[in-house]
């Protein structure tokens, strides 16, 4: 988000002249503790001072740089309110720090301040150890932490999983990344969506989300959610689906821009995770078989607004599926190389300009193709 960007103020000479005379009538206010200055810087020194060392509490958690940087001060007497950035990495993980908005509150005892309670800043989503006790399994290729109420077997589960969707995805993607992966597992679908500032119901039926920044350049690693109530209705092939599937969004990432099509970024994320397996389309594709059948051929490729939850799930289901055949066309007809090469163009240059350098086709053309692909494959 870019910086809200003030005016500047410009006060009036006559406001300058007042001041100037009534600096020096009367006593400036005070705490007891010097001038209200350096109360300030009190403050801002305790809340240095405590958190120079990650709580006790997350010791269990591999994070360094962990650092507090104030950005005001409130004060009301003995207690004072500091709004404050958390910073932090997750070691051999983040290549950047990962930031979060924070509230410190701080009592003065015995002449000194005190840091009595930090929590979430007003609006600002938790962290996940805000929700309760944090639990750790570390994989080969990844980090799993889990949120209160998680047991180790469930973390130790999913790590196993993600262990195997790395190299799954480091097939489908030759492209450089790094190859390990973080995972967050929270207690409850509620968390879960308080983690991430939705209503749980955008986040329902779902297996796992995938957060980060998108393009190239040094940023705190993608987490992948996991929505524990979803996850938890899946079998083991439906486990692997999902996190092969978010696995590849995350080793896709430095690669994928505001320009990338939704189709091409979700549909290359479902070919990765049924790359290799011997599932027929109708069967990974229940929702556009249906369609097909009853005569209701998608006109185009799925656009931004029909990959939305929230809505009517089938047309979602639909937009997913028709993404994940788009892409195991181009595959099939032009290359797994073509494929992953115009997911890279598409990064950097118009749709259009991406596919006539890799297919040697337009939309149009490719539009045609995969609704002919559809016919034949789903009828």
């Amino acid at each position: 988000m870019l910086p809200v960007r003030r005016p500047p103020r410009v006060l009036p000479l006559v406001l300058l002249l007042l001041g100037a005379l009534l600096a020096g009538c009367g006593p400036r206010p005070t705490d007891g503790a010097g001038t209200t200055g350096t109360a300030e810087r009190d403050v801002r020194r305790a809340v240095a001072d405590w958190s120079r060392a990650v709580p006790g509490a997350l010791a269990g958690i591999p994070l360094t740089d962990w650092a507090y940087e104030v950005s005001s001060v409130r004060r009301d007497g003995d207690r004072a309110l500091a709004a404050a950035r958390l910073r932090y990495r997750l070691e051999g993980y983040d290549t950047a720090p990962e930031e979060a908005a924070r509230e410190v509150e701080l009592v003065r005892d015995g002449g000194s301040w005190r840091v009595e309670a930090d929590r979430p800043a007003a609006g600002a989503p938790p962290l996940l150890w805000d929700q309760g006790p944090v639990a750790v399994a570390a994989g080969t290729h990844s980090l799993v932490l889990g949120g209160a109420g998680q047991s180790a077997g469930t973390l130790r589960g999913i790590a196993a999983e993600a262990d195997r969707a790395v190299p799954a995805a480091s097939a489908a993607w030759p492209g450089p990344w790094a190859g390990r992966v973080v995972v967050l597992v929270p207690g409850s679908l509620d968390a879960m969506a308080r983690l991430l500032g939705r209503p749980a119901d955008t986040y329902r039926g779902l297996g796992a989300v995938t957060t980060g920044r998108v393009g190239p350049g040094p940023a705190p690693a993608d987490r992948v959610v996991v929505n524990p109530e979803g996850y938890a209705g899946l079998g083991a092939e439906g486990r692997r689906i999902i996190l092969t599937h978010e696995v590849t969004h995350v080793a896709t990432r430095a690669a994928t821009s505001a320009t990338t099509p939704l189709w091409l970024s979700e549909g290359f994320a479902d070919w990765a995770a049924y790359r290799g397996t011997a599932t027929a389309p109708a069967q990974a594709a229940p929702a556009l078989a249906r369609a097909v059948r009853r005569g209701e051929l998608l006109g185009e490729l799925p656009r931004t607004e029909d990959f939305a939850f929230g809505g009517d799930p089938d047309a979602a289901a639909r937009a997913y599926e028709g993404a994940w055949l788009a892409c195991r066309l181009i595959a099939a007809e032009w290359g797994e190389k073509a494929l992953v090469e115009l997911y890279g163009r598409a990064g950097r240059e118009p749709l259009d300009t991406a596919l006539r350098e890799t297919l040697g086709a337009d939309r149009a053309g490719l539009t045609k193709s995969w609704q002919a692909s559809l016919r034949e494959e789903l009828r």
